[in-house]
């Protein structure tokens, strides 16, 4: 019949999202031939900026959506990169092959860490994240075997094991972590798309909203923290694989592995997938331009920070989607009405029929 919805259907991405898709296959090819094109420096900053990127996608999951606003992410870092010198070292275990024991028993340390913090909640579950962390850099400054301390490097014979010469070992350690951060940002996204990602962007809409629609508020945080305790721990391992060296102060540092990785989250636009993308382009190009100016760089993050927050509170991509609408990762469902296109004609006749005075209602729906 004409004029007429004659059927619907949900999706979720857009054309934008689509064009976007195709943007981030032609990326991530050059990206993957960057050993062919470029040099040992651009390897090793990429490869930093892809360990960023991972911690800052892995940290926007935690308080972004779930509100588990951590100031001790650091512990995972580096009890991931202590569990790969200790299965190298001792357990005679491929470095690479670490990688992913270290996410698993990441993901198990934080199963009774999770169940004593959850106890405390807001400012209280920030100081109990951070306390953790002073917790395990501690314990691992007491193993000796480790190096104590001081800290210790990666034995030749051990770093020959991922490969025998430089040139193909660091082609190797750059893919290993354009996999991985491709690998969190699918996870997160993935997650974020499914039933329990609808359970996160409700409570990160409003936590009694979500509960009274019947989602365990609890457990959803639990499970979320767990995860990304483990991918975290996975990235400490890469990190500390690019590194070759660990101490306790390098592993657990607040500074390095949480304080930059909430500047780039909140910059870029928390809440948001694409936020930590643009926070870590951001964060890199200032650290690359003014990394020579000593402590004034620090001074001019934090103006940048403040500028960012006084001018776009939910960051640069939280902005560009209030003005424009542009989502890149769309996890929200929207329901397509086909038929509404005829409808909209159908109803233009009969008012043109009725007289100029009338007015039609029906407004299509705009095209992503």
């Amino acid at each position: 019949m004409a004029g007429e919805i004659r059927s619907f259907r949900v999706t979720q991405s857009t054309r934008t999202s689509q064009i976007a898709a195709v943007v981030a296959v032609v990326v991530i090819v050059v990206l993957a031939a960057v050993p062919w094109w470029g040099g040992r420096f651009e390897m090793l900053l990429l490869g930093q900026i892809f360990a960023y990127l991972a911690l800052a996608s892995l940290w926007n999951l935690l308080a972004g959506f779930t509100g588990l606003v951590s100031i001790g992410q650091q512990a995972y870092v580096g009890f991931g990169g202590y569990m790969l010198f200790a299965f190298a070292i001792f357990g005679g275990v491929n470095p690479l092959l670490t990688i992913p024991i270290a996410a698993v028993l990441g993901a198990l340390i934080a199963i009774p860490v999770g169940a004593l913090i959850f106890r405390l909640s807001g400012a209280y579950f920030a100081i109990g994240t951070w306390v953790v962390a002073e917790v395990f850099r501690l314990v691992f400054a007491q193993v000796s075997a480790l190096g104590g301390g001081s800290g210790n490097s990666l034995p030749p014979h051990i770093v020959r094991e991922i490969a025998s010469g430089r040139e193909i070992r660091d082609m190797i350690i750059y893919w290993t972590a354009l996999i991985l951060v491709l690998i969190v940002i699918g996870f997160v996204y993935t997650m974020l798309r499914t039933r329990q990602g609808l359970a996160l962007t409700a409570i990160r809409d409003s936590e009694p909203a979500s509960e009274s629609l019947g989602v365990n508020i609890w457990r959803t945080k639990f499970i979320v923290y767990v995860l990304s305790a483990g991918a975290t721990s996975m990235i400490g391992a890469l990190i500390f694989i690019q590194k070759l060296r660990i101490s306790p102060d390098a592993a657990f540092s607040v500074n390095d592995w949480t304080a930059y990785v909430i500047f780039i989250t909140v910059i870029g636009g928390i809440g948001r997938i694409e936020g930590p993308l643009i926070g870590t382009v951001v964060y890199f190009l200032l650290r690359e331009l003014l990394a020579d100016l000593g402590a004034v760089y620090l001074l001019i993050l934090g103006v940048v920070a403040i500028v960012v927050m006084l001018r776009a509170p939910r960051g640069i991509w939280g902005f560009v989607v209030e003005r424009y609408g542009i989502e890149l990762f769309p996890v929200q469902r929207r329901l397509r009405l086909e038929g509404l296109d005829e409808m909209k004609g159908a109803a233009r006749k009969s008012a043109g029929a009725a007289g100029p005075d009338v007015e039609v209602a029906a407004q299509p729906v705009k095209p992503d």
